[in-house]
């Protein structure tokens, strides 16, 4: 509701919107994983079969799909079980839209180690999903994805990995990455690649946004 009064109070200056879509909605509905703080949303060695993860996610997911939000972000799932309940679910709720986004070991595999392909090709067909893609997976891994998800579907793809550092369970704490790496550079490297929607997750700043959104408004074409 906070969110859907601040975007709907910007919204009433037409000196704030010239030319752009009203902005959406999407509330968050993250993994089982992160319920368990182990990491496991990283690695998708749950210990749960699917009947299991649907029941865990209904009365979370019902209160979310009837919460005002435009659409779902069903995000940082780490592997195609999870998915499937969620599909399911989603089905519960047929005026809801939703996009699926997962988190990736590599440029091939979800962090369960389940070809990404093979759950774009399972989720592509499903007619409440807007959209598939990655978030919270190293940005280095980003492309490749995307060349993935593009081979296996016509959906519009979103991404929005984490700043490349590692979270490590145990210490409970972010462990720095190989490099740091320029957002704004590399949005373009995924934009040509085919990436409609395009943001940051874990540990990217205010300082990546506002240079994604300055390229956005430097190029009239995006």
């Amino acid at each position: 509701q906070l969110a859907r009064d601040a975007r709907d109070e910007f919204w009433q200056d037409p000196g704030h919107h010239p030319g752009r879509q009203l902005p959406l909605i999407a509330a968050s509905v993250g993994p089982y994983g992160a319920s368990l703080s182990d990491g496991s949303e990283y690695r998708g060695d749950y210990a749960l079969d699917e009947d299991q993860l649907y029941a865990w996610h209904e009365s979370r997911f019902d209160v979310l799909a009837t919460s005002g939000a435009d659409l779902l972000a069903c995000e940082t799932i780490p592997c195609a079980m999870e998915v499937r309940a969620l599909l399911r679910l989603l089905r519960r709720h047929p005026s809801m839209p939703a996009w699926i986004s997962i988190s990736a070991r590599d440029g091939l595999h979800l962090s369960s180690g389940e070809l990404f392909r093979d759950v774009v090709t399972e989720v592509r067909d499903h007619p409440q999903v807007l959209a598939v893609g990655v978030n919270c997976t190293a940005p280095s891994h980003v492309t490749s994805l995307i060349h993935e998800a593009r081979s296996a579907s016509t959906l519009p793809i979103v991404v929005y990995p984490n700043s490349g550092d590692v979270w490590n369970a145990e210490t409970r704490c972010w462990i720095p990455g190989a490099a740091a790496f320029d957002f704004a550079a590399s949005a373009r490297e995924w934009v040509a690649a085919g990436a409609s929607l395009v943001g940051g997750c874990c540990r990217t700043s205010p300082t990546d946004i506002a240079a994604l959104s300055e390229w956005v408004r430097s190029d009239a074409s995006r």
